[in-house]
């Protein structure tokens, strides 16, 4: 029950993916699992959190990442160190065949200087190791984390470390990371930021080195009435290099905003929602959800829309159409799927620049290959009657 955000999809073609809740009742009630569904649907769940007293594999997970050696990571937000829904979380290891291996347990010890509550994916950098966030711990305002495959951790960042009358500068409670096309890590922060008092969110946008310098590029709300936004989500990199997403409130009507801001930290507001007037038919609340392959990005909103229950929006930059390839790492040999628009028609595939076989499915909207031998990492380019695609991010050969 209850399904985190997302799917992953292993090289034999199934679909990872976890629920915060549910499992073996006789474990606890609602500690989560993990599934397998095939593209049928036939669904199996692979393992069912708690089996011991305390919850020390963790207990209610988040979405799951595939990493490039096939293997699955992912992290608790409760479970590890202490009793089910009082433990500080953890992040695991859990194989296609269903193994899962415990990597690290937060809090080993009190003060949670390390961080606490792990709220979002991880992320493999382009170094082989994850990178993620915890809600609090560190300076209690949560904490920006590195960690090997084999389950080294370093705490790269702790939010609030010196706050002014109270405020936290670098903001507090961040969202979950991206790893941008220059190598560094960026995200948001809900709250928090330069510009805000003890009794508004705000938030914040930074930037990350793979070693841990972190810089605030943007503090929400820097002017009064807040029309950039307030309670920023997570962000998403454009093909065109810049990040977007959506703030919770601010905007012309207080109930949130598409932005754009650049990785220098220029931002532009592009959408105020509920611009129509009240019972917003637009939505209200937005959270941008990803970029398609048409170049457009697509989001939901929380309230609003006809009936008030919410909207599924796009939003159109003049972005171009550009192919995805699922997975976006593999080894020689490994099948790849590269989703896009109108490609029916193409005459090559080239894995960085190293030419592949392929086959196209009869509607255009996908193509099957293999990764051919002398592949290195780089872009996937599909070439197609109306001209070349790109892959939006490298396709990375271990």
């Amino acid at each position: 029950m209850l399904p985190t955000a997302g799917l992953v999809q292993a090289t034999n073609g199934d679909f990872y993916g976890t629920t915060s809740r549910g499992g073996d009742e006789s474990n606890c009630v609602g500690c989560g699992t993990v599934f397998t569904v095939t593209p049928k649907g036939a669904l199996t769940t692979l393992y069912s959190f708690c089996p011991q007293s305390g919850c020390t594999d963790g207990a209610s997970p988040n979405a799951i990442v595939r990493a490039a050696n096939g293997d699955f990571y992912g992290t608790t937000f409760y479970g590890g160190n202490g009793t089910t829904f009082n433990g500080s979380g953890t992040i695991f290891k859990f194989t296609p065949a269903g193994t899962l291996t415990t990597l690290y347990r937060f809090c080993p010890q009190t003060p949670c200087t390390d961080g606490l509550n792990p709220s979002a994916a991880l992320v493999q950098g382009t170094n082989g190791s994850f990178y993620g966030t915890t809600q609090a711990g560190g300076f209690r305002y949560g904490t920006i984390f590195k960690i090997t495959p084999a389950g080294t951790l370093a705490t790269l960042h702790r939010f609030c470390a010196h706050p002014t009358s109270g405020l936290c500068l670098d903001g507090s409670l961040p969202t979950g990371l991206v790893q941008a096309t220059n190598g560094n890590f960026y995200g948001t922060t809900y709250e928090g930021g330069a510009n805000c008092t003890t009794t508004q969110g705000c938030g914040t946008v930074f930037e990350i080195t793979p070693g841990g310098t972190l810089t605030t590029l943007y503090s929400f709300c820097a002017q009064s009435g807040c029309p950039d936004g307030s309670f920023p989500g997570d962000l998403v990199q454009g093909t065109d290099g810049n990040l977007y997403g959506a703030t919770a409130y601010g905007g012309a009507s207080d109930l949130g905003t598409v932005f754009k801001i650049t990785t220098s930290g220029t931002l532009t507001t592009l959408y105020s929602f509920c611009s129509q007037g009240l019972p917003c038919p637009d939505g209200d609340y937005p959270a941008v959800a990803f970029q398609a392959t048409n170049g457009n990005f697509y989001g939901t909103t929380g309230e609003g829309g006809a009936n008030n229950d919410g909207t599924i929006f796009s939003l159109s930059v003049g972005l171009s159409p550009f192919v995805e390839t699922l997975p976006n790492s593999g080894k020689v040999g490994a099948k790849v799927k590269i989703l896009g628009n109108r490609l029916t028609g193409a005459t090559s595939v080239t894995f960085n620049g190293t030419a592949a076989t392929f086959t196209v499915n009869s509607t255009g909207t996908f193509i099957a290959t293999t990764v051919p031998p002398g592949a290195t990492t780089g872009p996937v380019q599909v070439t197609t009657p109306s001209g070349t695609l790109s892959s939006n991010v490298p396709f990375r050969v271990p």
